[in-house]
């Protein structure tokens, strides 16, 4: 797990040495074990150290084969490097480290760009081979490492983050206001935009080749393909493979140089991580916990019964409001910027547990291939409420929506029932990115309304969701919804806050969920052993743990990884919000309507409506526009 950077020229001159350490050095907190540079005709690669596997010196990059016309500056995990190291030694290629970095230089030699298909793990890494003058950058399927890139007229520039490109003095920072547009609908930006105009974000599953005379070619080379009419089989057949496919994913995540443990929230996916961890390993699991002191957002008690249960080493800290000084840095180091306040809770998880690992494995991902959210449930329900007549349908919605009480509960009722009303008169699988929206089209628009006159910020995020929908080839509509969520959400939400908040403290991540054979198979089940009969969640998972885990930790309600924003805004957090989001800083931003935005603070204050998520938004918005220096 590392930090990348390079720079390629069209024009055949040697990249400036001193802007590639630049963009080097403020990656440091990705890789703090070391730096390394390569210079040579019109590429320059930059690379930041965080040692998992081999610590010795001969795992420093960039690395290269052994008459030095391939190099590799790299980020991230091939798991299963040994069996591919013992085939390339096989066919006679030589290794001067136990990493898995140079498995990618000797692969490639062998069999070309074709050797992506034979990685398994997570990763984003730029190849140069001098010997075609291309540069090969690639990222992993399903997108658990970054890479962003700039293409000028005479150079291309790339790196782990976008501050990197940024040190890049040519790199314009002006706003993309589409993506404005995308990220006020979400909280978050979706790849290939950033708010950055002149920056992209490679997406997940695709590769790059740029060549020196500046043509580029961007495919995909892997993309989720469901089986809906394979043969019928048994519920054991499922879950005896799922557990083989799991445990494999988890024993291949386990190799590591370094001290490592596991995320716990005492729900039902790091409950699993955690427990087949402890049946592969000879000594207790190391776990860490967040709680909080508001009771609805605490799971405290949950983890410490899987802890005790599993007698891991068990470690736990409370957050409370007082985070004033850390979401500035929570701010820089999600730079695209991602709104969501969950990242407070990782980011102090992340902190907390680097204290005694460099490694942790995680339950990401489980909610999206096995249909953990309840918008599917929702779905279903939609369905079904779209047989009453438009009129019955408005009326019921309207009675919901004046008797329900505001709150700020973690999984309240009313908010729930908000959501699910804002997506059910909506004909369509397009729903469900309404049920997730924040700003609304009308909401953006006031908004906006300084910069109303701008095209691109009309633009409505929803067409990413059709397209999302419209690459799949499942016809189910469950497999339909897991697909979008799959290869939309969880790469641009969750894999970001979880990739950056670790990495903001040198901390690697590990998602065994997201073993892309696993997700190949959770492909293959059928939907009633992912939702059966509408209560049941993640059903496959949940049986799969049955006798190995408590039922209370196995079929309790999910909770998910939130924090208590809508109390800490109106408590510890108002003075900060108040002077962040004033009347003053929002006319010099020039880009809100200053009415709407004090509208939505006092509504909130006086607990007329929840807007905490509107108002983090913002926030994290001002915050990043100070911090980046947009012009």
């Amino acid at each position: 797990m590392c930090g990348i950077a390079g720079i390629l020229k069209f024009d055949g001159t040697q990249p400036d040495a001193d802007v590639l350490r630049a963009m080097t050095k403020v990656l440091a907190h990705r890789g703090p074990d070391g730096e390394g540079f390569y210079l040579s005709g019109p590429v320059g690669l930059g690379h930041r150290r965080l040692s998992i596997i081999d610590l010795s010196p001969a795992g420093k990059q960039p690395m290269c084969n052994e008459n030095q016309s391939i190099w590799v500056v790299y980020n991230g995990e091939i798991y299963n490097f040994r069996q591919l190291r013992e085939n390339l030694e096989n066919k006679g290629h030589s290794f001067h480290s136990h990493t898995d970095s140079e498995v990618i230089v000797h692969a490639y030699e062998e069999w070309g760009i074709d050797c992506i298909n034979l990685f398994n793990g997570m990763f984003a890494f730029a190849l140069w081979d001098a010997n075609h003058q291309q540069l090969w950058l690639v990222r992993d399927r399903l997108g658990v490492k970054p890479l962003f890139f700039c293409h000028l007229t005479d150079m291309f520039v790339f790196g782990s983050e976008i501050k990197a490109i940024l040190e890049n003095p040519r790199i314009e920072r002006q706003i993309d206001y589409q993506a404005l547009s995308y990220f006020l609908g979400l909280n978050y930006t979706p790849a290939p935009f950033t708010l950055f105009k002149s920056i992209r974000q490679l997406l997940p599953g695709h590769e790059m080749l740029v060549k020196t005379n500046g043509h580029i070619e961007n495919r995909e080379y892997w993309d989720l393909q469901y089986i809906e009419n394979g043969p019928k089989q048994t519920e054991s057949f499922y879950i005896e493979k799922w557990n083989e496919l799991l445990q494999d994913s988890i024993r291949m995540r386990l190799v590591s140089d370094v001290p490592f443990g596991a995320f716990l929230s005492g729900g039902i996916d790091s409950s699993t991580v955690t427990y087949w961890m402890s049946e592969n390993l000879e000594q207790p699991v190391k776990t860490f916990t967040i709680g909080f002191n508001e009771p609805s957002f605490d799971e405290l008690r949950y983890a410490r019964d899987v802890a005790a249960s599993l007698k891991t080493e068990h470690h736990e800290k409370i957050i409370t409001a007082d985070i004033v000084d850390i979401l500035p840095k929570i701010v820089w180091h999600s730079e695209e910027p991602t709104a969501d306040s969950s990242m407070v809770a990782v980011y102090c998880l992340a902190q907390m547990t680097r204290n005694y690992v460099t490694m942790v494995l995680s339950g990401d991902g489980a909610d999206e291939i096995l249909a953990g959210y309840e918008t599917y449930q929702a779905d279903i329900i939609r369905r079904l409420f779209q047989i009453f007549p438009a009129w019955m349908r408005e009326r019921i919605s309207n009675s919901l929506l004046k008797i329900l009480p505001v709150s700020d509960s973690k999984v309240s009722m009313d908010s729930k029932i908000r959501r699910f009303v804002s997506g059910a008169n909506i004909r369509g699988e397009l729903a469900h990115g309404l049920w997730r929206v924040i700003f609304d089209a009308e909401e953006r628009r006031e908004l906006l309304k300084p910069i109303w006159h701008q095209p691109a910020v009309r633009a409505n995020f929803l067409e990413l969701y059709q397209s999302a929908f419209n690459k799949t080839d499942a016809r189910i509509p469950l497999n339909r919804l897991l697909y979008v969520d799959t290869r939309f959400y969880l790469p641009n939400d969750m894999l970001v806050k979880v990739d950056r908040m670790c990495m903001a403290h040198g901390l690697e991540s590990r998602e065994p969920y997201l073993d892309y054979r696993l997700v190949e198979f959770a492909a293959t089940v059928p939907p009633r052993m992912k939702l059966k009969n509408l209560i049941h969640k993640k059903y496959l998972l949940k049986a799969s743990m049955r006798g190995k885990l408590s039922k209370k930790i196995i079929w309790r309600q999910k909770a998910g990884f939130n924090v208590p924003n809508a109390r800490w805004i109106k408590g510890g957090l108002k003075p900060f919000i108040l002077d962040n989001l004033s009347s003053k800083k929002i006319r010099q931003l020039g880009i809100f309507n200053e009415s709407m935005v004090n509208n939505l603070l006092q509504d909130h204050f006086n607990e007329r409506a929840d807007n905490s998520h509107k108002i983090w938004g913002l926030l994290t918005l001002v915050l990043w526009w100070e911090k980046f220096h947009i012009s």
